[in-house]
Parts: structure tokens; sequence; C-alpha cells
């Protein structure tokens, strides 16, 4: 692993550490970014080793309740995303807070912390995570007409495909299901089917564009970025879209969207902050697993690899 393979807007937050710590944390993050798929475990140990050195860096936190999360250790995710909300001052994890309230079975409490925000504020994609994991929420109550209505958003257009749509589409589709509208649900899921194939054929026609790429040496400063500070970097491919046949889509349209309900996030739970030392030490053992209380209409993508790997197409020795 190498420490330029780190998405330069996550190697930007390093630059507070010294070289050879900051390049030690940046490999630890890649490794995490390319393992929280296939090995969420071995990726939490790594974030883990990462947040020991660099504990007050907001991606190192962003990263381990990340894969906290995909280990269903909902507590200590939790805690992580408050504690990077905290040092970052962005609400863009907030889905996946009110996921994590879910998971321990705090679906009142998962409400309170959606409506906390303002959801206009959020980026798009970010708005329809959370109208999402809101929805699960409503379910968890057992009021799925509500669940329906957090997902009837101006976002749930059949006309045309964006990356999340797939996701919500799902969303709809299951909570009609739980109102017994097996018919409507029947088409969200052909809708899901066409937007993924859609996507997935405007996909493979970008990997035929042919890009001239120019290398030259330059002189930079150790981690010296342009000044981004990450906040657009994962989000730059998400509103691209791919329209849909409307022969094909029928003639349903959704809802018109939700009114949001500002308020404070009052949560009084203590950040525990790892210490930023130098030490190697082993890494801390993921919590417990609560299997009682699995979410529905968990369909959060994890930004993980779009925020620390510089190209999914690299290539590891």
């Amino acid at each position: 692993m190498d420490a330029r393979d780190l998405h330069p807007a996550a190697r930007a937050e390093l630059k507070t550490l010294s070289k050879d710590n900051a390049d030690w944390v940046a490999r630890h993050l890649v490794t995490a970014a390319l393992l929280v798929d296939s090995d969420p475990e071995e990726a939490n140990q790594h974030a883990l080793s990462a947040a020991r050195r660099a504990g007050r860096v907001a991606v190192v936190r962003e990263t381990a309740a990340i894969t906290a999360y995909r280990l269903g250790d909902f507590a200590t995710a939790l805690r992580e995303l408050r504690t990077y909300r905290r040092i970052s001052g962005r609400n863009d994890q907030l889905p996946m807070m009110v996921d994590c309230e879910r998971g321990l079975g705090r679906p009142e409490r998962a409400l309170e912390l959606g409506r906390s925000v303002d959801r206009a504020a959020l980026e798009t994609p970010v708005q329809v995570e959370l109208a999402i994991a809101m929805s699960g929420a409503r379910l968890d109550l057992g009021n799925p007409t509500a669940a329906l209505g957090e997902l009837e958003i101006p976002q749930l257009d059949p006309s045309t495909a964006y990356s999340w749509s797939p996701a919500l589409y799902s969303a709809y589709a299951a909570t009609l299901e739980e109102l017994g509208r097996q018919d409507e649900a029947d088409e969200w899921w052909a809708r899901v089917d066409r937007a993924a194939e859609a996507l997935a054929e405007a996909a493979e026609d970008d990997a035929w564009e042919t890009v001239d790429v120019v290398e030259e040496a330059i002189e930079v400063d150790e981690f010296d970025e342009s000044g981004d500070d990450g906040s657009g970097d994962d989000e730059s491919g998400d509103d691209e879209s791919v329209e849909l046949d409307d022969a094909e889509l029928g003639d349903a349209e959704p809802g018109n969207g939700y009114v949001s309900t500002l308020g404070d996030d009052d949560d009084d739970d203590t950040d525990d902050d790892l210490d930023d030392d130098d030490s190697d030490g082993a890494a801390d053992q993921p919590g417990e697993i609560d299997e009682d209380n699995p979410p529905r209409h968990r369909r959060l993508r994890s930004r993980l690899s779009h925020r620390a790997l510089r190209s999914t197409a690299s290539t590891w020795s």
C-alpha cells in the first residue's frame, strides 16, 4: 500500500501529522477502504490502528465508524460518527447515524435525529439515504403508511436513473408490499432492475472513453493539496443520470415529497477520543453485534471507498 493512493482530500486532512505518521495512517486508511466490502472485520482493525495515531482527524474517525457499521457494531459506529460530525462540522453521515439508532432498537430516537437537520441543506444523495433510513424507522414502529410517505420525495423519479435510484426504488417497493399493494410493488421492483441495467450500461459505455494522460514530475510540499476540504469529492459522480424509456416505465407517479422539521441534536453521549500518539499498539476488538434488532431498509452506500481511495482502478503488488 502507498500513502499516495489515499484520496487527496483525505490526505489533506492528515497535514497536521508528522510525515512518517501521516504515511502510516494513510496506508491503514487505504487498506480499510479496500477491505471494507470483502473483510469488514479486518478493515475495522486497520481503521482502529489509524485512529490510535490520528484520533482527532475527521476522516480517520469516519473510517472507524463505517467499518464498525459494516460489522453491525452500531453503538461504536454511532459514537464514532458523533465524533466525526463534531470534528468536521458535516452532516453527510447523518443517514448512517439514524440507521445506527435503528440498529440499537431505538427508532424513536432515530426519527428525532433525522429531523434535527434541515434536509434541504443536505446534498441530494444524502437526502435520499436519509429518506430510506427514516422510512425504515417508521417500519420499525409498525407504521408502513408513514414509511411510504418518507420515501415520496422528488428524487423518486421513475423516468431517470441516478446512482441512488435502485436503492430508493427498492425501499419504495418493499414498503408497498408491507401495505399489501403488491401490484404497485411489482412495478417498482421492475423499475429497480431497469434502473440498475441502465446504470450498468452507462458505466460500460464510459469505460470505452479514451483519455490521454501526460505524466510530469513536480515538486510539492508534503501532503500539500489544493485546499479542497473534500466536501464534494465523494459526490462528484452522483449527479450523473440515465434517462429511462417512458414507454417501459408505466404511468405511476410518486408523491410530492416531504416537509422536514428543524431541531437540535441534544444527544449527551460522550465521545471517546483516541490518543494521537506515535505508538503502534494492537487494535481494539470490535464491539458486540446487536442481532436482535436487524433494521430494514438498510440501503446506505458506504462512502469510505469514495473518500479514501484516489482511484478504485488502482492495482497493488
